[in-house]
């Protein structure tokens, strides 16, 4: 059974999100229903939003959808990793407030989006470093030429836990191998970090890629990191791009298949359990 760490819910009538406007192969609905109905049939037994980068003043109510979300009956959802601007000043008022919605497990900035003196800003810095002690996770989404600067942002926060999306977000449709291996390779040395096994199959060639694509990207993203620091995340409904839910599953079978029990396990959703005490 697996916890999904990595759901995004688009819900175009209730919240606003600027950057779809420009991306028509995902900019539709896609609801906690229809993701509910398909994931307890391919053995999700729990998941995690995470947020999908709505307009700034819309930041709560995302959060406060999803805790809506978690509240109904048999509810798959477990938390959510919401949205957040650490480069304001107001952020330590925003993670009081954070604090106290108990759906809330931690926090993303999409960094590839934004100048990378974004990351860099003291302020963005030090107000990351306020997760210290919190519990609260912060989630890095950057591209591989990004890696040396969130290693710097990491070593600046060493008391607080990072999780490395979508295997560093490598350049798998283009084959680039380097700089990506090394960088994550460098960042999987801090204890502090967990790799997110997500993501892969959108970042492949749409049309042509096989398993053997995607396992070397997967392999040494486990190498570096171990099976005691990796979760596993849907992407859904990013992963539409390379085939879908059903087929990122599969793929993960398929790649874990000669893996003993307990490293299954780990990555499927034991490392997620003890990471958010879920």
């Amino acid at each position: 059974m697996f916890i999904d760490t990595h759901l995004h819910l688009i819900y175009p009538e209730k919240l606003s999100y600027p950057w779809l406007d420009g991306f028509e192969a995902l900019n539709k609905p896609s609801r906690f229903d229809e993701y509910t109905r398909r994931a307890k049939r391919l053995g999700i037994s729990g998941c995690l939003h995470m947020e999908v980068d709505v307009a700034p003043d819309l930041i709560k109510a995302e959060s406060e959808l999803i805790e809506g979300l978690a509240g109904g009956a048999d509810s798959l959802m477990l938390g959510a990793i919401s949205s957040c601007r650490p480069e304001a000043p107001d952020f330590p008022e925003f993670l009081d407030w954070a604090r106290e919605k108990s759906v809330i497990l931690g926090f993303r900035r999409v960094l590839h989006v934004v100048p990378d003196e974004v990351s860099q800003n003291s302020l963005f810095r030090d107000n990351i470093k306020r997760l210290s002690g919190t519990g609260l996770t912060f989630d890095l989404c950057a591209l591989p030429h990004q890696l040396p600067l969130m290693a710097d942002l990491i070593d600046h926060c060493p008391d607080v836990q990072f999780i490395l999306d979508h295997c560093g977000v490598p350049a798998i449709a283009q084959g680039e191998m380097s700089p990506w291996r090394e960088h994550l390779s460098d960042i999987a040395q801090r204890p502090n970090v967990v790799g997110k096994i997500s993501g892969v199959i959108a970042y492949a060639d749409a049309e042509n890629w096989s398993l053997d694509h995607i396992r070397p990207w997967v392999d040494h993203t486990v190498s570096a990191f171990g099976p005691e620091r990796i979760i596993w995340g849907s992407d859904n409904p990013v992963c539409d791009l390379g085939g879908g839910l059903e087929t990122w599953v599969a793929v993960t079978h398929a790649l874990t298949h000669d893996w003993s029990h307990s490293e299954r396990d780990a990555l499927y959703r034991g490392n997620a359990k003890r990471l958010w005490r879920i």
